[in-house]
């Protein structure tokens, strides 16, 4: 397929990530967002991973992409930034290293990392779906949280000799790691929205599980493993599957590909390009209580599309738990705000 840099792509104006974000990633950073200073918590406690350190030891290892070094990545950097609306492009380094990755992390000033294992194996254009994948990532506010887990997975090493210390550290992991999971959902849907090339999305998944033959691979082979995989087995293999995610921080890649697939195929991807997605002015206004029926409502649908019999048996609690989790959502939420308003209330009275 020809590669396609130079055509005009759609600039999404004030695109909120609320706009691409999997309901299961967006149900949990809105609950988030919606306590008062927790950011700013979070970013203290992304303290433990000293960011400063961080970017100086990939300024001294690795290149830094810019106008006189890989000049075409740095334009694909811009061109995501631009696409998505972002107030500044973000620095991007290249680094020596065989292994396939890619990762926005940072608090203060996020950035990009791309090893040359994943840039060597993908073209112009799959690199431009992998670099916005990675600034939706920045766009969202996942670069915090990524680095947040980043240093819990190191605490937790530090403190494995004391039994309870770990364990609890561990539970707070898990959560992330499956949050992460959906973020990585997310963000695919983010990187076809800033390259406009869902099919070069598809192909840069494919050769990250099966290498760079591509002309060996088959989009339609590949999400018919995605097929076999969700409708599982017995409950043996329902279990095999939830043992297989502990400690993953990327869902499989037949599940990306087959998430991806689904969202464009039911038209998400055209609407926005048509215009109609919510703007960042209105992110203050998303409802703690429907973003959690929405998470919810989601591992339904996708228990639902399993013929595991493990995952049968766990639809019809996440059909109650998705009323009853937004109504509890709903009422911390109205208390938050109501003790919020009771306390500026008195604030204004005595100044």
């Amino acid at each position: 397929m020809a590669n396609t840099p130079d055509r005009v792509r759609v600039r999404l104006s004030e695109i909120s990530p609320r706009a691409y974000e999997h309901p299961a990633d967006r149900g949990a950073l809105v609950a988030l967002r919606s306590l008062r200073g927790f950011d700013e918590v979070f970013k203290r406690l992304s303290g433990l991973f000293n960011e400063r350190a961080l970017r100086l030891m990939f300024l001294s290892s690795s290149v830094r992409v810019g106008p006189t070094q890989f000049p075409h990545v740095y334009d694909y950097v811009r061109d995501a930034a631009y696409v998505l609306d972002m107030d500044e492009v973000p620095e991007l380094y290249i680094q020596m290293n065989p292994r396939p990755n890619a990762m926005a992390i940072g608090s203060q000033r996020p950035f990009i990392v791309m090893t040359t294992g994943l840039f060597e194996l993908l073209d112009a254009e799959e690199q431009r779906f992998v670099i916005g994948h990675e600034v939706g990532h920045i766009l969202s506010g996942h670069a915090v949280y990524r680095t947040m887990l980043l240093a819990l997975i190191q605490l937790a090493a530090r403190v494995a000799w004391v039994p309870l210390g770990f364990l609890g550290i561990q539970a707070i992991v898990a959560a992330l790691e499956e949050w992460y999971r959906k973020s990585e959902l997310s963000c695919d849907r983010a990187g076809i929205l800033a390259s406009q090339d869902p099919e070069a999305g598809k192909r840069a998944l494919m050769k990250m599980a099966g290498g760079s033959k591509l002309v060996e691979m088959n989009p339609d082979a590949f999400l018919e493993q995605a097929r076999e995989y969700e409708s599982g087995g017995d409950a043996r293999d329902g279990l095999l599957k939830l043992l297989s995610l502990v400690g993953q921080t990327h869902p499989f890649a037949v599940v990306r590909l087959a998430e991806l697939h689904r969202w464009i195929e039911e038209g998400s991807y055209q609407r926005i390009l048509n215009g109609d997605y919510p703007r960042r002015s209105s992110d203050r206004d998303a409802k703690v209580g429907e973003e959690a029926r929405n998470a919810a409502k989601s591992y339904k649908e996708a228990w639902a599309r399993s013929g595991d019999p493990l995952l049968g048996t766990l639809r019809d609690v996440a059909g109650s738990a998705a009323s009853a989790g937004g109504k509890v959502f709903d009422t911390v939420a109205d208390r938050w705000r109501n003790g919020s308003s009771r306390g500026n209330q008195g604030s204004n009275g005595s100044s």
